[in-house]
């Protein structure tokens, strides 16, 4: 009975299979240098096979968290919060940010979209993926679009998803950190050749920081 109380919260939104909660430097796109303070989020079936944080996928491996401990804890740190996972929108992410809301936080999130978009949000990061693509609202929402680049197929891809986005939407192009060597110069000669995208870099781990 109390595990069916639980995972009827978790459903609600009221609880979170939280993987890990940490203050840092944004790395990654517009605001990248900006202290932040990121909740991630278990959960996800996307299934990137480059993906950095697999451990995240399985949300039965992260305790389900009540979201006022998450927003006392992010309070204390920044007026910037991150939610990342994982898939954040696997999750009701209403209750969380009206809770961060009325703390007068800024409320980011970094979504691939597949799912509903839930909450208040300042600012929305969509990295759409090949094998789960977003759901067709969030395009019009998107304050950036971030594709991640591991082959030339990629740009492709980006131009696809950068046609369904609304016209003040930023344009990222980011480097896979695995073979950032190969596409970072293919990145950079296309950026150049198209300058309505950007190039993004991961300097948190050029930074060495999470």
């Amino acid at each position: 009975m109390v595990k069916d109380d639980v995972m009827a919260q978790v459903d609600q939104g009221i609880m979170l299979p939280l993987m890990e909660e940490f203050y840092t430097i944004q790395g990654e796109g517009f605001h990248k240098g900006t202290a932040a303070y990121f909740i991630r989020v278990g959960g996800c079936d996307v299934g990137c096979h480059w993906c950095d944080v697999k451990e995240s996928w399985n949300a039965e491996l992260h305790p389900p968290t009540d979201i006022s401990k998450i927003v006392t804890n992010a309070s204390k740190y920044s007026d910037t919060i991150v939610v990342t996972g994982g898939e954040p929108l696997t999750w009701n992410m209403l209750p969380l940010t009206k809770a961060l809301k009325e703390k007068k936080l800024k409320t980011h999130i970094e979504t691939s979209g597949a799912y509903q978009l839930t909450g208040i949000w300042d600012w929305i990061c969509l990295s759409p993926k090949k094998n789960k693509l977003p759901l067709d609202p969030i395009y019009d929402k998107a304050h950036e679009l971030k594709i991640i680049v591991y082959n030339k197929h990629d740009l492709i891809f980006a131009e696809e998803q950068a046609a369904l986005t609304n016209n003040q939407c930023i344009l990222y192009l980011q480097p896979e950190w695995s073979v950032k060597e190969k596409v970072t110069p293919l990145i950079v000669d296309y950026v150049m050749k198209n300058p309505k995208w950007k190039v993004s870099l991961q300097t948190h781990k050029y930074l060495n920081i999470p």
